[in-house]
């Protein structure tokens, strides 16, 4: 059974939460460029994580979409202007 709330006195709720403190993250160094970083992740600094570059392959495929995204929407506009103009030049010729 729980003891009442009042019947324990301040010191010894105090004493009891003394351990209950904040702590500093770990660190440890990164294996390419030395930089102190939390374990298990990648290296804000250089971006490699065990060993490997990791953030350069992301950025990589980011640009990749970001282009095929751009590309198709500025040929379309080419390719209707285009079609308009051959739609007339065949009007013409009847």
């Amino acid at each position: 059974m729980a003891v009442p709330f009042r019947k324990i006195s301040k010191t010894r709720g105090r004493m009891r939460r003394t351990h209950y403190k904040i702590e500093a993250n770990g660190t440890v160094k990164c294996s390419n460029c030395g930089a102190a970083i939390r374990p298990h992740r990648v290296c804000p600094e250089c971006g490699f994580y065990k060993g490997k570059n990791v953030t350069e392959k992301v950025v990589a495929e980011t640009k990749k979409e970001e282009t095929k995204k751009a590309t198709p929407k500025k040929e379309t506009k080419k390719v209707e202007k285009t079609t308009k103009a051959k739609k007339t030049t065949k009007k013409e010729s009847k």
